[in-house]
């Protein structure tokens, strides 16, 4: 049991050093702007086009709550995939709490759909 640490530490380092790296790599490499107020890093900039007109605008809460209902859907979703592998092997009790789990996220798809997070309008 002991000789498992060694290779857990070894994944924690790994796990902390990785997105240091990166960062640290971005920032030893990343253009540096020439004057303090440099006015082109301020601009808004989007797929390559600059925008016309006010770019600082409000977006409908809809839109945020609906990525939100299909991420937490899709997240259901994986836990259903290894229960459906061991279905034969699970038997009643596993097919029961499924069914209960199933139920949850229905009562939650019902309660999204009654406060009008699906309307994309």
């Amino acid at each position: 049991m002991l000789a498992d640490y060694p290779a857990l530490g070894l994944f924690i380092l790994l796990t902390i050093a990785f997105p240091v790296a990166a960062m640290a790599l971005a920032w030893l490499f990343r253009p540096k702007p020439k004057a303090a107020e440099d006015h082109e890093k301020f601009l808004t900039y989007e797929c390559g086009v600059d925008t016309r007109g006010k770019t600082w605008i409000r977006f409908k809460v809809n839109y945020f709550l609906y990525a939100l209902v299909f991420l937490a859907f899709d997240v259901e979703v994986l836990f259903l995939y290894p229960w459906a592998v061991k279905f034969q092997v699970l038997g009643a009790f596993a097919f029961i709490e499924m069914i209960i789990f199933i139920g949850i996220l229905l009562i939650g798809l019902w309660y999204a759909w009654k406060e009008g997070a699906l309307e994309w309008y």
